[in-house]
């Protein structure tokens, strides 16, 4: 198996960053677009998807900014991060995704969080 690279996505958002933070760094707002059912203690958070379970851990979070999270089972150096960008000139949010993924996994990792984005427009109504 190849070894996972880091790649970005970005995608604008309609939305304060006070208001995207919410749904980025708490239990409730991620259960709402990321997974089912958001849990959190001691700085891990559980995700399950149709009863299937991952925990992260919490390696950062900056208010109405970024989280960043490792997958427990995952590769020591992978992490994957959610950070608010707002440009100073327009305003406009943006929604700045890193992860990992092996070149074989790219498109369906890509797509995972097209998707996810998606469901975040609706929630937000963005």
């Amino acid at each position: 198996m190849s070894e996972k690279k880091k790649f970005t996505l970005e995608y604008e958002l309609k939305s304060s960053p006070r208001i995207l933070f919410s749904f980025i760094s708490e239990p409730n707002g991620l259960s709402q677009w990321f997974a089912d059912d958001v849990l959190f203690r001691d700085q891990v958070y559980t995700f399950s998807w149709d009863g299937e379970v991952q925990k992260a851990k919490l390696l950062s979070i900056k208010e109405n900014r970024l989280v960043k999270f490792k997958w427990l089972e995952d590769d020591p150096h992978c992490y994957f991060e959610m950070e608010i960008v707002q440009d100073e000139l327009t305003n406009d949010v943006a929604l700045s995704i890193t992860d990992f993924a092996t070149d074989e996994t790219l498109n369906e990792r890509t797509q995972i969080w097209d998707n996810q984005i998606t469901y975040l427009h609706s929630v937000i109504g963005a």
